[in-house]
């Protein structure tokens, strides 16, 4: 019954999302993704968030030590998703690397990338945000304030489709690593965090201690 369950629920979800967690933490002083928050490690609260609302699940990390880490602690058999782990392709160049190495992994369109250090995050949003896709956008990216969107964008908690790999390629080559660049160079389609579809604490990360 289970298997039959996750098959309908693949069928109705083609999205997937890239989990990203191939930071330096240095703020955290550890690694933020595997940190226990509430008897368990952070990354699976955004894992059994995405239930039911997506097909699968990439996790980029930023090497091969950090993967079998995660292995030992994510149990597939615990969502309804397909779930990846995959490497860094290009180390220490931030998240646009992470994203890249994600959308290289995809089988559906679209991802929606979340880093490791949101577990606010909620069915709601992912519902919502993938709603708003339509065949003249490549991203969907959420943003705070309406008179400058793109500086108060959030993208690392948005929707990208995977043909604007060659796009990052570019950037990258040309040495410019930050994700707003990427968002500047691609079609976009802005939506206002409002506090009624997507609520603004979803969009927190936990960046020090004091935070958690």
């Amino acid at each position: 019954y289970k298997r039959l369950w996750k098959c309908i629920m693949n069928s109705k979800k083609q999205h997937s999302c890239i989990i990203l967690c191939g930071g330096q933490s240095r703020r955290m002083g550890q690694d933020k993704g595997s940190m226990i928050i509430q008897d368990k490690p952070m990354i699976n609260h955004i894992l059994s968030t995405l239930n039911n609302e997506i097909n699968e699940v990439i996790i980029v990390l930023n090497n091969k030590n950090r993967i079998d880490k995660y292995k030992n602690f994510i149990k597939k058999e615990d969502y309804n998703f397909k779930i990846t782990f995959a490497e860094d392709e290009i180390k220490n160049i931030g998240p646009m690397s992470g994203i890249l190495t994600g959308l290289k992994h995809i089988t559906s369109d679209y991802a929606l990338i979340l880093p490791c250090d949101s577990p606010y995050v909620t069915e709601k949003l992912i519902e919502n945000i993938f709603n708003e896709l339509d065949s003249d956008h490549q991203a969907i990216v959420p943003y705070h304030d309406s008179k400058n969107k793109l500086k108060t964008s959030e993208p690392l908690h948005s929707v990208y489709n995977k043909n604007i790999i060659p796009e990052i390629e570019e950037l990258i080559s040309d040495d410019i690593l930050h994700i707003k660049g990427l968002i500047e160079k691609i079609d976009a389609k802005f939506i206002l965090i409002d506090n009624k579809k997507l609520l603004k604490k979803e969009f927190r990360n936990l960046n020090r201690p004091s935070d958690v």
